[in-house]
């Protein structure tokens, strides 16, 4: 991921902090309506899922330069990834639906320079959620 990109992601940080809850709730609604079969594997999550999924993805944003600061919470998630059945070939529901939701929620502010690095920066992070989630499957 390159500078220009880290700098558009980090700049979107304040409006994913306010808005981040309705963004990952929208992407809920969006990768069951596209994916229904992803309800099985969130039929444990906790009621507050988008909750927590907002906050990370802020995390991720405002850190965008500093990844190893990440990296307890990218295990964290990862084992339960693990736990659930989490898979590669899931990554690209999630990613279409969280592209989806910040399009919709964000407007005319997401413009196509922004979407284009959240493209981009989703890819990045979902390589490393990928990678390490093979590790714990084949540790397992």
């Amino acid at each position: 991921m390159n500078e220009a990109t880290k700098a558009i992601i980090k700049s979107t940080a304040p409006v994913l902090k306010k808005h981040g809850e309705d963004i990952t709730s929208v992407m809920y609604g969006v990768l069951f309506e596209r994916h229904p079969e992803a309800k099985d594997l969130f039929k444990d999550a906790a009621p507050d899922q988008y909750k927590k999924l907002a906050n990370m993805v802020y995390a991720y944003a405002a850190n965008i330069d500093n990844l190893g600061s990440l990296q307890k919470g990218i295990d964290k998630v990862a084992k339960i990834h693990v736990d659930t059945s989490i898979l590669p070939e899931h990554y690209p529901w999630v990613g279409e639906a969280l592209l989806e939701a910040i399009r919709q929620v964000l407007g005319d502010a997401a413009t196509d320079e922004v979407m284009d690095a959240w493209t981009e920066a989703y890819g990045f992070l979902a390589e490393v959620f990928i990678a390490r989630e093979k590790e714990l499957y084949i540790a397992s």
